[in-house]
């Protein structure tokens, strides 16, 4: 069985430590490199081709957010996740901008830690639940300040395909949603992709903005 390479990223050498055992210690799992600045990440991702890299939000001057991209521009086969102490809606909403295949908080549990590593791999984007709160809250905060977004246009999705896209903007992933829905994981994949057709959207953060909009997120 192929494991899972990853490239550590973050600024303080414990925490890499901490992760490289608990990571290491997985069948599945092995960690290839580490970097302590973004520049580093780009430049070590750039050189070993990881299947992951492990990125936190905030290293030195170049950030995780701005290192994200030019790791996605030199390595088109590597995803993202990011793991961070930051749950403020910004933050969020800027590395699902830059093309995170997923955000983690550093609270969350090991079990969590790698079922989002394993959900990335798997092709899927991985969004903490406390993270999905922290966007809906956002959402709710401006729109009772009135800092809302246009007139909604009509929405040209089914109730299946509704469904599917709020259980994605609630950070589930395709395997829980087709848990969930009793069916297929290729079924939800299709949903997914017929959604991002019909809304002509592309990232996961532009589909958790139009849930919110169309206020599927309290569903």
């Amino acid at each position: 069985m192929d494991r899972i390479r990853i490239l550590l990223a973050d600024d303080h050498a414990i925490l890499r430590a901490g992760l490289k055992a608990l990571l290491n210690a997985q069948a599945d799992i092995e960690v290839v490199g580490e970097a302590a600045t973004g520049e580093e990440a780009v430049r070590v991702a750039q050189e070993i081709q990881p299947d992951i890299v492990l990125m936190d939000v905030s290293m030195g001057e170049a950030g995780g957010v701005a290192a994200t991209r030019q790791v996605l521009r030199v390595c088109p086969m590597t995803r993202v996740l990011m793991l961070t102490m930051h749950d403020d809606a910004a933050y969020v909403q800027q590395a699902l901008d830059a093309g995170a295949a997923g955000y983690v908080l550093k609270r969350a549990a090991d079990s969590e830690l790698l079922a989002a590593i394993r959900a990335v791999q798997r092709g899927e984007t991985f969004l903490y639940p406390a993270v999905a709160k922290v966007l809906v809250d956002d959402y709710l905060r401006m729109k009772k300040s009135g800092e809302t977004v246009a007139a909604q246009a009509p929405d040209p999705l089914t109730a299946r395909e509704r469904e599917v896209l709020t259980q994605i903007a609630q950070g589930y992933s395709n395997h829980e949603i087709a848990e969930r829905l009793t069916v297929s994981v290729k079924t939800i994949e299709t949903h997914k992709a017929r959604i991002q057709e019909k809304l002509g959207l592309r990232t996961r953060a532009e589909l958790v903005r139009y849930a919110m909009q169309k206020g599927l997120m309290g569903q």
